[in-house]
């Protein structure tokens, strides 16, 4: 009788760390860039198949080829200086190190190149974009946010204060 319920305890442990582990990696729009495409709550990587070049959105990193082997950086090589994030096609990878299946991303997405017809995560009017802080709008939002709370608290205290006067 004692396995069982060390059992169940486990089971629920497990269960519950799963959930845990899935609210968070089910969400990162603070931390997309905002070239980034729209349309998805949370990205662990894009493939760019203009460039073929891969960006971690959690740390940041750009994984490109050179000289026989794949390089992560904060930022691309003068080499694609002129490359346009905004207006070229990114797609989502949520796998882990992409980059190593490279030549299939790359057979998979070669139509790709080319194509301008996504919304970047900046031209967004949706409000669920305006909590990443490199959003057009965040500001806007921060302050709407501040003023809802602030209203919150007004009401509450107009409701301690009416408590208050009727005893």
């Amino acid at each position: 009788m004692r396995y069982f319920f060390v059992f169940i305890a486990a089971v629920l442990l497990v269960s519950t760390l799963q959930a845990q582990v899935s609210v968070r990696l089910n969400f990162n729009l603070d931390r997309q860039p905002v070239w980034g495409p729209t349309g998805y709550d949370y990205v662990e990587y894009y493939y760019l198949p203009d460039i073929e070049v891969y960006y971690y959105v959690p740390q940041h990193r750009f994984f490109y080829y050179d000289r026989g082997r794949w390089i992560s950086r904060s930022a691309l090589p003068l080499r694609f200086r002129n490359y346009d994030f905004y207006n070229s096609y990114k797609v989502v990878v949520n796998e882990q190190k992409p980059y190593r299946k490279h030549k299939t991303y790359k057979e998979k997405y070669s139509s790709y190149k080319g194509r301008h017809d996504q919304q970047p995560i900046r031209d967004s009017g949706d409000s669920k974009y305006f909590v990443n802080k490199n959003h057009p709008e965040h500001n806007n939002w921060v302050k709407q946010q501040k003023h809802d709370q602030g209203k919150g608290n007004d009401q509450n205290n107009n409701r301690d204060k009416n408590k208050k006067n009727k005893k």
